[in-house]
C-alpha cells in the first residue's frame, strides 16, 4: 500500500480567513459564535452562531461562493491530475431559500454537484469531482476516501474541499429538533445543553509520499489510517455506547497497523449536545481504558459547520501535531464527570506522534482519522 501525506492545507472560520490566524486564535481561547447577522433569528430560541466575518452575498449568487473564493486564493498551484472529492451537507442552501421565497434561480445551481464542477475549475484540475454527503462526517469520510485512492495506487493526488454556511434553513432545522443552545455551546461540559451553529471550509491536498518527495512537496503530516461505520441506531441520535465510533476507530487503526495506544491526542466531534457528547466519551472510554487521553472540541470556538466540520478539524489537527498541543475546548469550564482531566478550556500539551481525529452525523454514520506528525521521516 502506498503512504499518504498531506501536504497543502487550508482554512476559513469564524476566527480568520487563513488557517493560521484562525490556529492563533483557538490557542487563545476565542470563540467566534456571535449574533447572526444575515438572516432575522426572530422565534428562535437563539441567534448565535460562528459566521465567516464580511462574508458578503454577491447579487444574485450564494455566500458560498466568495467563501471558497477566500478558501482557494490561499492553496499553491495543485497537480493538475488531482482527484477532486467535495464534502458539503447543503451547498448553495441560501439560493434554494430565494426559491421557496419568490426569486427566479437556476435550477443547476441548486445541486450539489455544482460544487466540485467550481472547485475544478477554479483549480483548473480535469476530473470534475463528486461531493461527499454523509451528515455531519461528510469531510471526514471523504479524506479517508482520498486516502483510500492513493493507498491503493489509483492516483497519487487527491484535493478534499469542504464548505458549508449557516443558513436559516439549517437554523429553522436544529430550532426545530430542540438541538441548539440558546447560549454559546459547551462540549464536553457537565452543563452542555445543544449545538451551535458555525460555517467555514478548508481544503486539504494529499499525496502519494513518493510523489510529495520527487516533487518537493512539504509533508504536514501523514495520514495513517481511516474508517466509517454506522450504528444503525436512529435518524438522529447515536448510539448511546458508541459502537459505531469504536467501529470506525477500530478501522483506522488496522488500516495504520498500529494499536490503540499509538493515539496520544484525540480531536473530538463535541457538538455539545447532552447525547453526542455522552456518546464519544463512552466510545473514548472503551477504546482507551487503560489510559487518559486528552481530547478537545473546536466546536466552542467555530460552531458546528456540518460537512465542512471533519475537514477544518483535520486542518487545525495538522499544527496541533507540528505544535503539540491542542488548543483549549471553549465553553468547556465545568467538564462532564465522565472528561475530567482529560479536556478543558486550556490548551492541553502532548508528546506523540499520532492524532485521532474523528466525526459523527445523523443516520448514524462515524468517520475517524488517524494523522501522524509530519516532517521527512
Amino acid at each position: 500500500m502506498k503512504q499518504v501525506v498531506i501536504s497543502a492545507v487550508a482554512a476559513v472560520t469564524g476566527l480568520g480567513n487563513t488557517l493560521e490566524q484562525s490556529w492563533g486564535r483557538l490557542l487563545a481561547g476565542e470563540s467566534a459564535i456571535a449574533s447572526v447577522r444575515h438572516f432575522a433569528c426572530d422565534g428562535y430560541p437563539t441567534d448565535r452562531a460562528a459566521c465567516v466575518p464580511d462574508l458578503e452575498r454577491p447579487p444574485g449568487q450564494s455566500r458560498l461562493e466568495p467563501l471558497l473564493e477566500r478558501l482557494l486564493a490561499q492553496l499553491p498551484a495543485v497537480p493538475g491530475d488531482c482527484r477532486l472529492l467535495t464534502a458539503s451537507t447543503k451547498g448553495p442552501i441560501d439560493l434554494l431559500e430565494d426559491r421557496l421565497r419568490g426569486a427566479v434561480v437556476d435550477h443547476a445551481a441548486l445541486l450539489l454537484e455544482t460544487l466540485p464542477r467550481q472547485v475544478a475549475a477554479r483549480c483548473g484540475l480535469v476530473d470534475p469531482g463528486v461531493n461527499i454527503g454523509a451528515a455531519c462526517a461528510s469531510a471526514t469520510i471523504a479524506l479517508g476516501r482520498a486516502g483510500g485512492l492513493i493507498a491503493a495506487g489509483r492516483c497519487s493526488a487527491v484535493l478534499v474541499v469542504c464548505a458549508d454556511l449557516v443558513s436559516e434553513f439549517v437554523f429553522s432545522g436544529f430550532s426545530a429538533l430542540q438541538g441548539l443552545s440558546a447560549e454559546p455551546c459547551r462540549p464536553f461540559d457537565a452543563r452542555r445543553c445543544g449545538l451551535s451553529l458555525g460555517e467555514g471550509g478548508a481544503a486539504l491536498l494529499l499525496l502519494d509520499a513518493a510523489r510529495a518527495r520527487r516533487e518537493g512537496w512539504p509533508v504536514l503530516a501523514r495520514l495513517l489510517g481511516w474508517g466509517a461505520a454506522n450504528d444503525a441506531n436512529h435518524i438522529t441520535a447515536p448510539a448511546r455506547d458508541g459502537c459505531g465510533l469504536v467501529g470506525a476507530v477500530e478501522q483506522a487503526l488496522a488500516r495504520a497497523g498500529l494499536a490503540a495506544d499509538a493515539v496520544a491526542a484525540i480531536s473530538a466531534h463535541g457538538t455539545g449536545t447532552l447525547y453526542n457528547d455522552a456518546m464519544e466519551m463512552a466510545a473514548f472510554e472503551r477504546l482507551f481504558s487503560e489510559r487518559p487521553v486528552p481530547f478537545n472540541s473546536l466546536k466552542g470556538a467555530l460552531g458546528h459547520s456540518l460537512g465542512a466540520a471533519g475537514g477544518i478539524e483535520a486542518a487545525v489537527a495538522c499544527r496541533c501535531l507540528e505544535q503539540g498541543v491542542l488548543p483549549p475546548t471553549a465553553g468547556c469550564e465545568q467538564p462532564d464527570p465522565a472528561a475530567r482531566g482529560m479536556v478543558g478550556a486550556f490548551p492541553q500539551p502532548f508528546a506523540g506522534e499520532v492524532l485521532l481525529s474523528s466525526n459523527s452525523g445523523f443516520g448514524g454514520i462515524n468517520g475517524a482519522l488517524l494523522l501522524g506528525r509530519g516532517g521527512e521521516r
